[in-house]
């Protein structure tokens, strides 16, 4: 397995809508989609050129938006996850999301890809110049927490984010 950080591209759309069709219309967290998640021909176009706008820094951000990277995890030319690096914080990002959000497909879950890809995109965000990366993950979720931890996550607290749907969240800081 080699995991690779790819730009969205239509070149892979039967896998990336195997992928999404895996989270059954849930929100798929680093996708850049919001929820309910079809993966036809229309939402992936839509998406290439929101994550083309997302990235591009000579161009204002929407209100309330922040630049970001949004990559889909691949192996072997499979989307088998995804995985999003913001380049700053807002107040919301800053509260319940973070620099870095992932997801990996159901059926790829516990195989490393989630640590691959986190250090690729690291790496990414040591180049947008950040100094240390915030990640959140749901204190359900020992699989995320594990990760972010191997990465060299530092908890900085759990919160009440129940208001934004996460009954509690963890709060980590990564030093680059």
């Amino acid at each position: 397995m080699t995991i690779e950080l790819t730009r969205p591209t239509t070149d892979l759309f039967d896998s990336w809508a195997a992928a999404v069709a895996e989270f059954d219309g849930a929100h798929i967290d680093g996708s850049g989609l919001s929820a309910p998640v079809i993966g036809d021909p229309e939402t992936l176009d839509a998406f290439i050129e929101k994550a083309r706008r997302d990235a591009d820094t000579s161009i204002p951000a929407p209100e309330g938006w922040v630049h970001s990277d949004l990559y889909w995890m691949t192996d072997a030319g499979e989307v088998v996850g995804f995985i999003a690096v913001r380049h700053e914080l807002n107040d919301f990002l800053r509260r319940v999301g973070g620099h870095i959000g992932y997801s990996v497909r159901p059926t790829r879950r516990r195989q490393g890809i989630a640590r691959a890809g986190l250090a690729l995109v690291l790496e990414r965000s040591r180049e947008l110049g950040l100094d240390r990366v915030m990640l959140t993950c749901d204190d359900d979720n020992p699989g995320s927490f594990r990760t972010i931890e191997g990465a060299g996550g530092v908890l900085q607290d759990t919160i009440d984010a129940t208001e934004q749907g996460h009954p509690q969240l963890r709060r980590y800081w990564i030093t680059l």
